[in-house]
């Protein structure tokens, strides 16, 4: 699914956009994780926007791609995206993380058109996952279920089993992406728990890794097409992602996983997108 110069450009200047709309967000409703929302930006866009197999017009559709944001503290971005793709309205943005909104801290199935499902507790994306494309298969139905994890994340025991479970079984509609932006709540990996060679540990556990630029929409879609084509067993893509991405003030920085913008802070952010030209 090749992608042109036209539409590439179109969803990079897309991307821009949902950077400035989740700061405006963020800093409205003062609360939220802007960090690891900035982060998974192009890749919850290449799916959305350029892969998924998904319609807001019939959501339940049986055969739809499922996506699961098991690092949910991302949700922000997957809300834009999710507002953008036409599952609810744009203004209820607004509303985020507000007493009666449906869009909590973390995704909610019961409550938000196009989530797939409820997260928060870290782990538990990629182990229902399994589940969700292991019926596929039972029920012979031609879906891809994707899930995106949070470094922090797999530092999770659950993640693991999840892992030889997939393997063990050859799950081969099932696609887990790492944001792997080296960074999590309480400091960088290495300082809280070092993980080494990410890519070794989950081929050993049985899966196929591919390795791509988490903020370049080609070399996203590529690996993705690469694990679609890929059916003898799981298939990881390692993301390189820079935290707070597209933010000067917040990039790698772990104090911006969640915490408010101020109005000082909003101003300087809005001061260094309008000197760059690249933010509307």
């Amino acid at each position: 699914m090749s992608i042109s110069e036209t539409r590439l450009a179109e969803l990079n200047t897309f991307c821009r956009r949902l950077r400035s709309e989740l700061i405006d967000t963020l800093h409205s409703v003062q609360t939220g994780h802007p960090g690891g929302s900035l982060s998974c930006c192009e890749i919850l866009v290449t799916l959305y926007f350029h892969h998924l197999r998904v319609d807001p017009r019939n959501p339940q559709m049986e055969d739809r791609d499922r996506f699961v944001l098991s690092k949910g503290h991302a949700a922000p971005m997957l809300y834009l995206c999710l507002a953008h793709k036409g599952f609810f309205p744009l203004v209820d943005l607004k509303t985020l993380r507000q007493t009666g909104s449906h869009l909590q801290g973390h995704p909610c199935a019961h409550k938000t058109p196009g989530v797939e499902l409820s997260t928060g507790p870290l782990g538990l994306g990629l182990s229902a996952s399994v589940g969700m494309a292991e019926s596929a298969r039972l029920n012979r139905l031609d879906y891809q279920v994707y899930t995106l994890l949070g470094d922090g994340e797999i530092q999770e025991g659950i993640i693991w089993e999840a892992a030889m479970t997939a393997a063990k079984l050859k799950t081969p509609n099932l696609v887990a992406i790492l944001d792997h932006n080296g960074v999590q709540l309480d400091g960088t990996n290495e300082e809280i728990m070092p993980m080494g060679d990410i890519g070794a540990k989950f081929a050993s556990f049985g899966w196929h890794v591919l390795s791509a630029d988490g903020h370049d929409i080609v070399s996203l879609s590529n690996a993705l097409e690469q694990a679609k084509a890929y059916t003898e067993g799981p298939v990881v893509i390692l993301a390189k992602t820079v935290k707070g991405k597209g933010v000067s003030s917040m990039e790698g920085k772990n104090t911006w996983h969640g915490r408010p913008i101020s109005d000082t802070e909003y101003e300087s952010i809005q001061k260094e997108w309008k000197g760059a030209g690249n933010h509307g």
